[in-house]
């Protein structure tokens, strides 16, 4: 039997959340979102971003998002992540902003601007708790009230989820088993008493048979990897930097109370020549 391509892939992600024809999946799996978080329902989306530039397939840096627009005006921008590349909160403000920034054409008043609503579906941690869906808004710290509704900001976390005896009664917490499932009969399981996770799984299917799919599947998979290895790789550098330079420091301070450069080498561990060189300075 043939093997299903990784659901949490952001170009499979796309193709069966994003595309036109699934317009009534992603209905059911935002509203299984807003209903884990006691938010308002919708009734429909317009999908902003169809289409997939195959040159993005190839290029690491791009964001495969699915951007959607609700029958109220209200902007949706649901982006996944498989690696952790940092910074994340702070990423994920700067896609929303530029979602609500890019309502106000020339000449337009702030008060056209709609709600805007960003979705981060997280293979990793991120928020320092056992929550697998935290919701963010802008309150006063004090009071808690509320500035204004127009951010929204959501993390699903799929590895808290994993962790955790979860009630399967939340569609929210099915949904995201799904995303997470590795074999096709976890999946057919999850999805028996789903027809919208079922045409989900059916769309699924049917990219995993297409050769030509398999291709760019396996393309995007190659540059998310040398992604996610550049990441790693400079993340070890800037700790070895760090390392250095505390190193660095702990030796000056010793060297200027009059320590042997022996002893300052073997307890920082910097060579006998890099802390005589610190003398010299």
């Amino acid at each position: 039997m043939l093997e299903l391509l990784n659901p949490t892939m952001d170009f499979v992600f796309k193709r069966i959340f994003g595309d036109e024809k699934n317009a009534d999946v992603l209905v059911n799996f935002l509203n299984s979102v807003f209903e884990s978080a006691n938010e308002p329902l919708i009734e429909s989306v317009e999908i902003l971003n169809p289409y997939i530039d195959k040159e993005a397939l190839t290029d690491k840096m791009s964001v495969l998002d699915v951007r959607a627009r609700t029958e109220t005006r209200t902007l949706i921008n649901i982006e996944i992540q498989l690696w952790n590349a940092g910074d994340m909160p702070k990423r994920t403000l700067y896609y929303w902003a530029r979602l609500y920034a890019g309502q106000l054409e020339e000449g337009n008043q702030y008060r056209t601007l709609q709600k805007s609503i960003a979705v981060n579906i997280l293979d990793f941690d991120v928020m320092d708790n056992k929550r697998y869906h935290n919701v963010f808004h802008v309150r006063e710290d004090t009071t808690g009230h509320l500035l204004t509704d127009v951010l929204e900001i959501h993390f699903l976390e799929l590895r808290k989820l994993r962790e955790q005896s979860v009630g399967m009664e939340k569609k929210l917490v099915r949904w995201m088993l799904f995303l997470a499932a590795r074999t096709r009969e976890r999946m057919e399981e999850l999805a028996e008493e789903e027809p919208m996770m079922q045409k989900a799984l059916t769309t699924l299917e049917f990219l995993s048979q297409d050769k030509q799919t398999r291709e760019l599947y396996e393309a995007r998979q190659k540059a998310l990897h040398d992604y996610a290895s550049a990441i790693g790789e400079a993340m070890e550098q800037g700790e070895t930097k760090g390392e250095t330079k505390k190193a660095l420091a702990v030796a000056r301070a010793m060297l200027a109370k009059g320590m042997d450069v022996a002893l300052v080498s073997e307890v920082t561990g910097l060579s006998v020549e890099e802390v005589q060189s610190l003398l010299a300075h």
